[in-house]
């Protein structure tokens, strides 16, 4: 909940503090971090710390962050303070993803069946927060929303700490700095499958990246009220897949299971390029097929094909590539786009063509996973791979 109501108005947010030339750069500074913050914590998981207990406190220290970015911003200042103050809070809130996730697959007896619909809540806490922002706070473009998601935070904090506690799974009384920081990680992209999802899970990135800051921006400029509201239709489909997500793993491989997710996300930005208010809503609906049938199966196959010991750190390694090498890049990338979409004096975006170039590099990953990603094809296993 307090991340949809952070991440999704953001865009609309810096341009009505006049600050948008900064939303790329924030965004990109802020994702760094995250290519050592997550497999650091993943490996406190793994290693020492009760997973519970530390997401607990990493949640407050989100909701502290949260609440001086959103005080640097609201009381104008400047690019450095903004920009520290991202990266602060990108250091603390990354590996709050992973840690969940960890927490949530330790517990369940059967992941591929049962995960997705657990997931499914964490999407109707997302949905809830962008109805909030929009009919309860009407903070579509406001920090309010911010300062109310750092609130949100503590309460998740607290839950944290409710929740049953379990043994850190890989204890030992020494280890490498690189186990203490999480880096002998990198070591699961020895196997081919492993090396091609992650690869893949970070190029998807890429593009979708671009969804959440330039969509509702997309939404204002052709006149749709409550933004953030209507941004949360995608996690209708995105909430009716998860249900079914079980059974599409047992009828299919799994290769064509992760590429009909790329798929749908190239659909989605060929609909967004059409152009009109009805076609991007159509867009949006996608959306939740475009996620949930790549990362959400993503997370699943970690679950599933790494050794139980390094399932923290697995996840955590899917975040950095992800969150550090997928939205550092296509951050950047796709804020030089839209500056080159929006050149002086032209007018109003050519959202066109923004969202037409994005589905060209859409189309390259799926293109390059179903070339490389062989799977399991034994018949023991076909329906696994």
């Amino acid at each position: 909940m307090p991340l949809g109501m952070w991440i999704v108005p953001m865009g609309n947010i810096m341009a009505a503090y006049g600050r948008e030339n900064l939303l790329p750069w924030m965004l990109a500074a802020s994702a760094m971090t995250t290519f050592i913050s997550p497999l650091v914590v993943g490996a406190m998981a793994d290693q020492r710390v009760t997973p519970t207990v530390l997401m607990g406190w990493m949640c407050v220290a989100t909701a502290g962050v949260l609440v001086g970015l959103c005080r640097v911003i609201e009381t104008g200042g400047g690019t450095v303070a903004i920009l520290s103050w991202a990266v602060v809070l990108a250091l603390v809130s990354s590996p709050i993803w992973s840690l969940s996730t960890t927490i949530v697959l330790s517990h369940l007896e059967q992941p591929g069946r049962q995960f997705g619909p657990v997931r499914a809540w964490a999407t109707v806490g997302w949905m809830a927060g962008g109805w909030m922002v929009s009919w309860v706070l009407h903070s579509d473009a406001s920090v309010i929303s911010g300062y109310a998601a750092a609130g949100f935070w503590l309460v998740a904090a607290v839950w944290s700490w409710t929740l049953p506690r379990t043994r850190p799974p890989d204890q030992v009384e020494r280890r490498s700095w690189r186990e203490v920081m999480g880096l002998d990680a990198v070591r699961l992209l020895g196997d081919r499958n492993h090396r091609m999802v992650f690869i893949t899970a970070a190029l998807y990135t890429i593009p979708l990246a671009a969804f959440y800051p330039y969509c509702v921006m997309h939404l204002r400029a052709l006149g749709v009220p409550g933004q953030a509201a209507v941004l949360s239709l995608g996690q209708i489909t995105e909430i009716l897949t998860m249900l079914g997500l079980a059974r599409l793993m047992v009828r299919f491989r799994l290769k064509w299971v992760f590429l009909s997710g790329i798929g749908f996300g190239l659909l989605r930005y060929v609909v967004f390029a059409v152009g009109g208010a009805g076609w991007v809503v159509v867009g949006i609906l996608v959306h939740g097929l475009a996620y949930t049938l790549f990362f959400i199966t993503t997370q699943i196959y970690l679950e599933e094909r790494i050794e139980r010991r390094w399932r923290g750190r697995a996840q955590a390694l899917l975040t950095m590539l992800t969150s550090g090498v997928g939205n550092t890049s296509g951050y950047l990338l796709s804020g030089l786009w839209f500056a080159h979409c929006s050149q002086p004096g032209a007018g109003e975006a050519d959202w066109r063509l923004f969202w037409g170039g994005l589905a060209v590099v859409v189309a390259v990953v799926l293109v390059q996973f179903a070339w490389l990603y062989k799977g399991q094809t034994s018949s023991a296993e076909s329906s696994a791979g």
